[in-house]
């Protein structure tokens, strides 16, 4: 047996931590990746169709019937993944909007009567315990329920899968630590986790059945297979955004321009199904709240603003200040990502330690939010109340535009309607309209400077925190100041200012355009900004490219997630396949001896081995197929053994069912050091014939890195692998893995490239700045 590239070897280095470790000469991978704060090795998944004897004659087997059952199981999982998600999703709301709803009222009636102390107190003692409370069961329960978990459901559907993120603990802890962790008044979203969530379960939905709960009913089988997860986990994103924000259209959207890495038409109908079905269910579940049994969620407007303007008509005059906001929301997205990156850096060495370091940083963050959000609003003077105020002025309660904080009878303090507030009704007061009066520009100030930096901060807890709300409310708070500069040279009131920043902040941090747009429109009901929303997005998105990638990309490099971007590094091109696979290189017989494939599954770490044929008509061996290790695996553990080395003439078929070689979860599949062998047994051999993929995908040597990528990228694949130009050579020259495309290996492997590439970078800038 001959050698194999360590290209397939998927647990060898460490996370990309430090930014001196981005372009270092050693070859350092992100084969092991942050996940909540465990390391923990990762794999590839199996998007190819195994095409080998066995896969062939299961599914010629298969009658009308089977395939009607097959097609109608997805479809209803699909249905039923909406149901879920949008009952999750409303359930999420209701429970956040009661529980921070007690918490305001509390403290407003103790304002009422002076009692600021006291009231101080059980707004700091309330954040304090919801906070401990979610930091405690995502450190100790399920890690990887902490941060968004878009990062981690856009690498699983790039075709990394990393354990426990789609585990049923932690699809529990991030439904209960989101909806306490933003009850908390920490300045955090519940839009990331809804993602997530609605990712976990359609993957619980899709893992096939369940041997260890009694779930094997026989139709299930048929997803036990990663292409079929992939398809639902993409549903379960798309439903996450539309039950956040009640958008169905821009869920799908967002899943095919941010999530999904291969997409296809039958994809599209099934996700835009799942969403109808989300919005479907909360349009009957918010009509369940129009009969007040919802408590203080009130009549589940689901952060549906009302932002119609009394114009329903722009002027060319309105474009410059709109090409401002898109310019500002650029450089301010671009500036958000970068101190993030930092900040989160800065949170991986801390969680580099004892799990309590976590929770005392999580803690420390509400502690230090909860003085900011009750102590800003004293700094705000007090404003007369408007004698046309669309509402009761003063605000008595947990809501409103009008908040009375600390003021007299018949004044409201307009800082602590924004900040002392939920994120969701802070939003609609920057939003609402007749309100252009409200607001002082101190106060505007005042909350965009805190909830930039907050959100910042916040992000990086050991809790389930989402960026889409604090990046919108931030976005409205200097729109809003944008307008209020403009004042009567513009036909567009202070709201539709607020909308604009919003999406120009959207735009300058996650880089998305479409769903965007469409998500916001969603969101506002509101036609006559599409074409401003448009603007402003493809100016700020413009901007932001300028200076770096788009935040999730940002934090999939910082949990060290292998993800293959759509595009090839320029460098790849000077490169061909053959300069980046590197030895040793293990080759199987298609008749082998146990003892040598128990070998090699015990000395390697590979995935994927090819097996050649040297009993061929051939004078030389010839390349028969690729088999995987999970299947190797099934072999020995069913002892499928010959005594000699010659091809069995029986049907291999009767020995095995399509149950045996179906994949299971995540983590969940069987280990060589679980299968125990006799001596007698290690010297038979086992005919890989009918278990082999005989048409694996093939590249010759010659061809350029650049090229290998799109193919990988777009197929698929987890391995590809790589012959000779010449025949008389080996059948095989390596293996290509997801591995060889990281930068990290390409310029570890040829260091000189990286000198040439900064040469380069410094030869275009000036031609680039000429463009400007």
């Amino acid at each position: 047996m001959s050698a194999q590239p360590n290209a397939d070897e998927e647990s060898q280095a460490q996370p990309l931590l430090d930014p001196s470790l981005h372009r270092s000469l050693s070859n350092v991978t992100s084969q092991v990746a942050i996940v909540g704060s465990n390391v923990c090795p990762i794999e590839s998944l199996d998007y190819e169709i195994y095409e080998n004897d066995f896969f062939k004659q299961d599914w010629r087997s298969r009658g009308k019937v089977q395939i009607f059952q097959y097609i109608f199981v997805k479809w209803l999982l699909c249905f039923l993944i909406g149901l879920i998600v949008s009952l999750i999703g409303f359930c999420n709301n209701l429970a956040v909007e009661n529980l921070a709803g007690v918490k305001f009222v509390i403290t407003s009636n103790m304002m009422l009567v002076k009692r600021y102390g006291m009231a101080f107190l059980v707004f700091f003692s309330s954040n304090f315990v919801l906070t401990l409370f979610a930091s405690i069961i995502t450190a100790f329960i399920a890690p990887a329920a902490a941060g968004s978990g878009i990062p981690e459901v856009k690498a699983y559907l790039n075709g990394v899968d990393a354990p426990g993120i789609f585990t049923l603990k932690t699809l529990l802890v991030k439904i209960v630590g989101s909806i306490t962790a933003v009850s908390s008044s920490l300045l955090i979203g519940k839009a990331g986790p809804m993602v997530h969530t609605g990712a976990c379960v359609a993957a619980l939905l899709g893992q096939g059945g369940s041997r260890k709960y009694g779930l094997t009913w026989r139709w299930l089988r048929y997803f036990k297979n990663d292409r079929d997860r992939r398809d639902f986990v993409t549903c379960g994103s798309a439903a996450g955004i539309a039950a956040s924000f009640r958008a169905p259209v821009g869920g799908v959207l967002f899943s095919l321009e941010e999530m999904a890495s291969w997409w296809r038409s039958a994809l599209l109908w099934r996700c835009f199904f799942t969403t109808a079905v989300v919005a479907i269910m909360l349009r009957a579940l918010i009509d369940v709240c129009l009969s007040g049994k919802c408590g203080l969620f009130g009549t589940g407007g689901l952060i549906m603003f009302d932002v119609t303007s009394q114009n329903t008509t722009y002027h060319i005059k309105d474009v410059p200040p709109v090409l401002v906001l898109g310019v500002i929301g650029g450089l301010l997205g671009s500036l958000y990502n970068f101190l993030l990156e930092k900040v989160l850096r800065i949170y991986s060495y801390i969680y580099g330690k004892k799990p309590i370091y976590k929770i005392i940083l999580a803690c420390s963050i509400s502690v230090f939010t909860s003085c900011l959000l009750f102590g800003l609003p004293w700094l705000a003077s007090c404003q007369p109340c408007p004698i046309d105020a669309s509402e009761a002025c003063p605000t008595i309660g947990r809501s409103g535009n009008y908040k009375k904080f600390q003021c007299p009878p018949g004044h409201y303090n307009d800082l602590a309607s924004l900040i002392f507030n939920t994120n969701d009704d802070a939003i609609k007061n920057l939003f609402s309209k007749d309100t252009d009066s409200e607001f002082q520009y101190s106060s505007i100030l005042i909350f965009f400077a805190t909830c930039f930096f907050l959100s910042i901060f916040s992000y990086g807890i050991v809790a389930p925190a989402g960026l889409f709300v604090p990046v919108i409310v931030t976005g409205a708070s200097y729109g809003r100041f944008v307008g209020m500069l403009v004042g009567s040279h513009s036909n567009l009131n202070h709201g539709l200012f607020a909308v604009l920043g919003a999406a120009s902040l959207l735009g300058g941090s996650m880089r998305m355009t479409v769903s965007l747009c469409v998500i916001i429109l969603e969101l506002t009901n509101n036609l006559l900004l599409l074409p401003l929303i448009m603007v402003v997005l493809l100016v700020s998105k413009t901007v932001a490219d300028a200076f770096n990638g788009n935040v999730y990309d940002i934090i999939m490099k910082l949990k060290g997630f292998p993800y293959l971007e759509a595009h090839a590094e320029p460098y790849m091109r000077q490169l061909t396949v053959e300069d980046v696979v590197t030895g040793p290189l293990q080759l199987f017989n298609v008749i082998e001896k146990v003892e040598n494939i128990v070998h090699v599954l015990r000395t390697t770490g590979h995935h994927g081995f090819p097996v050649i044929d040297e009993r061929s008509h051939s004078e030389s061996p010839v390349l028969f197929g690729l088999v995987l290790r999970a299947h190797l695996i099934v072999l020995l553990r069913k002892k499928a053994f010959l005594t000699t080395a010659v091809r069995a003439d029986s049907d291999a078929f009767r020995h095995f069912s399509a149950m045996d070689f179906t994949k299971r979860g995540s983590g969940n599949g069987d280990k060589i050091e679980d299968i125990e062998l006799t001596e007698e047994e290690m010297e038979m051999f086992i005919d890989l014939h009918p278990f082999c993929n005989s048409s694996p995908y093939t590249v010759v040597e010659t061809m350029s890195l650049a090229k290998a990528l799109i193919l990988f990228r777009e197929v698929g694949l987890r391995h590809l692998l790589v012959i000779p130009k010449i025949s008389n050579r080996s059948p095989v020259v390596g293996i290509l893995t997801r591995h060889d495309f990281m930068p990290e290996h390409i310029l570890g492997v040829h260091p000189l490239l990286v000198r040439s590439r900064w040469k380069r970078i410094r030869f275009q800038l000036p031609r680039f700045l000429k463009l400007f």
